[in-house]
């Protein structure tokens, strides 16, 4: 007489189901890690950027013009009484949201083994809203509901100059990149590179001979970065590998910035609204037309770049 066969068997068994979710869309982004938010009031934030400073001239004793000497064109004396100038900037908040929708039958029968139904559709929602926050971070536009990310806020005039068809990362773009970032004094606070680039630098590291890749940063959680000239480098897989500059094909952007300490007068922050910060799940209720219960998950969020002198950026680079 033959055997039981598995097939057969596995109709009178059920294979053992681990609790929980194992995570198998992972994107890497430690930056976001530490990156200030700021809550605020409405669905906008406005502030104020120098344009020009207001002129002034040298003057000699007893000048009775009382603003340049004599000897000065009157253009010179009226440009001393010029007013300072300046660029009203508005960055505002757009919402990320998701419903979770759990079919009643199936919450009442197949929540067992550790494996909330509810808790996961909410869990994969709020994941998938953090994932939008931190892509539009980078290449939001401003279309579509989305808000600026580096990419279109990193202007022109603050950009390392990488050659017409860019290149290879190198510690000169690297230095030229971090000296265009001087809203805090010259203070750099961040770096971000996509894995390849990351690789690439720990390359140019090895080159140099005995050197070691032992410059780090630790980070609040007790995990370590890499670091260049005492600044973290993270990385951040968000970063597009695929861009066109000249001639070049396949390449990146990286960047480097500052921080916002709170002041609202240096680099980058979040923004998300203070009466609701971070993602709220909301319950919404039962479906009128189906046996559902739908859970909202929503985030009022944003970004705003206070300074332009606290973000740069080295386009073009090839590995």
């Amino acid at each position: 007489m033959p055997t039981v066969t598995l097939t057969e068997s596995a109709k009178l068994a059920q294979d053992e189901l681990v609790a929980g979710v194992i995570e198998n869309i992972i994107t890497v982004n430690r930056m976001f890690e530490i990156l200030p938010f700021d809550g605020i009031e409405g669905n906008a934030l406005a502030y104020n950027r120098e344009n020009a400073l207001g002129p002034v001239a040298r003057t000699g004793v007893g000048d009775t013009d009382g603003v340049i000497g004599t000897g000065g064109s009157n253009a010179a004396r009226q440009a001393a009484k010029d007013p300072a100038t300046f660029t009203q900037v508005t960055s505002t908040l757009t919402t990320i949201m998701g419903d979770a929708e759990i079919n009643g039958l199936i919450q009442v029968t197949r929540s067992g083994d550790g494996n909330d139904q509810t808790a996961v559709q909410i869990a994969s929602k709020a994941k998938s809203a953090g994932r939008q926050y931190q892509q539009d971070f980078i290449t939001g536009d401003g279309t579509d509901f989305s808000f600026p990310g580096l990419q279109s806020l990193c202007v022109a005039a603050q950009a390392a100059n990488t050659g017409a068809n860019g290149g290879a990362l190198s510690f000169a773009f690297m230095d030229e990149m971090m000296d265009l970032v001087v809203d805090k004094d010259g203070q750099v606070d961040y770096m971000i590179f996509p894995a390849r680039t990351l690789r690439s630098y720990y390359a140019l590291l090895r080159a140099l001979g005995g050197a070691s890749i032992g410059d780090v940063v630790e980070l609040p959680s007790g995990t370590q970065v890499p670091a260049y000239r005492g600044v973290p480098i993270f990385r951040n897989d968000y970063l597009p590998v695929n861009q066109v500059k000249g001639s070049g094909m396949d390449q990146t952007t990286i960047y480097a910035g500052t921080f916002d300490d709170g002041s609202r007068q240096h680099g980058i922050a979040g923004l998300t609204a203070s009466e609701m910060a971070g993602i709220q799940v909301v319950d919404v209720g039962e479906s009128e037309t189906k046996d559902e219960r739908i859970w909202r998950v929503k985030w009022y969020a944003g970004l705003a770049l206070f300074s332009e002198k606290g973000l740069a950026c080295a386009d073009g680079i090839t590995d």
